[in-house]
C-alpha cells in the first residue's frame, strides 16, 4: 500500500511503523505524536504547536514530554531542526535538503522550491570533517505600504 494511502487509513499503524523503522519504541505517546506531526504532511512546527495539537486531540501529553519526544524524533532521523528565530524551535518533517523563507513579525517558515536556490563557494572542511548540511535562511518582511 502507498505510504500516502496507509498514512490516511490507519494513521495509528502508519506511526507505528514510521517509529520501528526508525529504531524507537512506539510507545502510546509517541505513536500519538507521529500521527500528529506527519498526518498533514510536510510542515514546520514548534514543540508548543505540537503540544497545542496534541491537548486539542485529547492526547494527554506535558510539554516536556513533546520536546523529549521531538527531540528523540530529530536523533532518528525523522526530523530536521530549523535555527530560524532564536525565541524558538522548528521542527521540519521533511528530512531532505532543502532551505526555508522566515516571514519575520509572524513566525511563518516556508520551503524554498529546491530548484529556486543555489549555493556556491563552500569552504572546504577541515580535515577528517565533512559538510553535513548546509542550512539557508531567506528571511522575509512585509511590504509597507
Amino acid at each position: 500500500m502507498h505510504h500516502l494511502t496507509e498514512q490516511k487509513t490507519c494513521p495509528t499503524r502508519f506511526a507505528g511503523d514510521r517509529l520501528r523503522s526508525a529504531g524507537l519504541r512506539p510507545t502510546r505517546q509517541r505513536i500519538a505524536l507521529a500521527g500528529l506531526l506527519f498526518a498533514k504532511g510536510d510542515r514546520h512546527l514548534t514543540a508548543e504547536e505540537l503540544h497545542d495539537e496534541a491537548v486539542t486531540a485529547g492526547v494527554p501529553v506535558s510539554l516536556a514530554t513533546v520536546y523529549n519526544t521531538l527531540h528523540q524524533f530529530t536523533d532518528a532521523g525523522m526530523l530536521r531542526v530549523l535555527a530560524v528565530e532564536s525565541a524558538k524551535t522548528y521542527f521540519d518533517t521533511n528530512t531532505s535538503d532543502h532551505h526555508h523563507f522566515f516571514v519575520e513579525g509572524e513566525s511563518e517558515v516556508m520551503d524554498i522550491p529546491v530548484s529556486g536556490l543555489s549555493v556556491n563557494g563552500l569552504p572546504e572542511a577541515p580535515e577528517g570533517m565533512e559538510i553535513a548540511h548546509v542550512d539557508v535562511v531567506i528571511r522575509l518582511r512585509r511590504k509597507s505600504s
